[in-house]
């Protein structure tokens, strides 16, 4: 199902496409690659496999997977209940820059690696890298970011003092760049803690926000919009916005932009308003 939005001819932002996928039991997604990156956020469920270039790993819920451009790719659901995850492709901006491409493998599944988890084994720790890597995606070695590591990044970053405009946020990070996850797109975690307030900002990339948990409202251009858990928020590039808490627990958001593009292009710009 496509988060489509009306005022625009195609995607849900200028420059990428959500979308919430259902997979039952025993669902096979054939191996095939195309132009645009894409991502795998999960929502709800466990149990999936994504093989990515020969590597292997677990789609459970909280995860993020990455899809690099023109990676072979496919699924299988080997649990026993539905699994539901947000999937995000750069397509809108591919589309634009008529660079669209698509091709299948020659079979259903690729083959797994010898060593399923190898760019994990040398990436994830977060704090170490290999001296020389035998990486064999040169546009993030790292495809699979679980989430107890991720939240457990982010509950420690939460007991810092607050930012102003966003609280506690943390991004996915490429490891061997430090830069974003993808080239395209920006993810991210955000924490929100009881009863804050974040000043107001804006800027020229486009954002769509899931909520893990927790309720609160955001204000876009001076328009209120109330959302809890499961709730999907999209803002406009060039929007002023803010968020507020409005309950007693933290509310955790997990973030897409476009903000690497716009980077890349000399075209990201970027304000914020002033404090109270």
């Amino acid at each position: 199902m496509r988060l489509t939005n009306p005022g625009l001819p195609y995607g849900t932002t200028p420059t990428f496409w959500g979308s919430i996928q259902v997979i039952l039991p025993g669902e096979v997604a054939t191996t095939h690659r195309h132009v645009a990156s894409a991502l795998r956020f999960i929502m709800k469920g466990n149990g999936a496999f994504t093989t990515v270039d020969g590597e292997e790993y677990a789609m459970n819920e909280g995860d993020l997977v990455i899809t690099p451009a023109m990676t072979w790719h496919d699924h299988v659901h080997r649990g026993d209940e539905p699994m539901i995850w947000l999937d995000v492709l750069d397509i809108s901006l591919v589309r634009a820059m008529h660079a669209t491409f698509f091709e299948g493998y020659s079979s259903d599944l690729q083959a797994v690696s010898e060593y399923p988890h190898r760019s994990y084994q040398q990436f994830g720790s977060g704090i170490m890298r290999p001296v020389r890597p035998k990486v064999h995606n040169p546009v993030n070695p790292l495809l699979a970011y679980p989430a107890d590591r991720a939240l457990a990044a982010l509950s420690s970053a939460a007991e810092l003092p607050a930012d102003p405009y966003c609280d506690t946020q943390l991004e996915y990070q490429n490891p061997a760049t430090g830069q974003s996850a993808l080239p395209t797109i920006s993810t991210r975690l955000q924490r929100l803690r009881p009863n804050s307030r974040c000043l107001p900002q804006r800027h020229t990339g486009s954002v769509l926000n899931y909520v893990i948990g927790g309720s609160g409202i955001t204000v876009v251009n001076g328009q209120r919009f109330q959302w809890g858990p499961g709730d999907f928020i999209a803002i406009p590039p060039w929007s002023w916005y803010e968020h507020a808490l409005t309950s007693q627990e933290p509310a955790t958001l997990f973030q897409v932009n476009d903000i690497p593009a716009l980077r890349a292009l000399g075209l990201y710009r970027e304000e914020f308003a002033a404090s109270e």
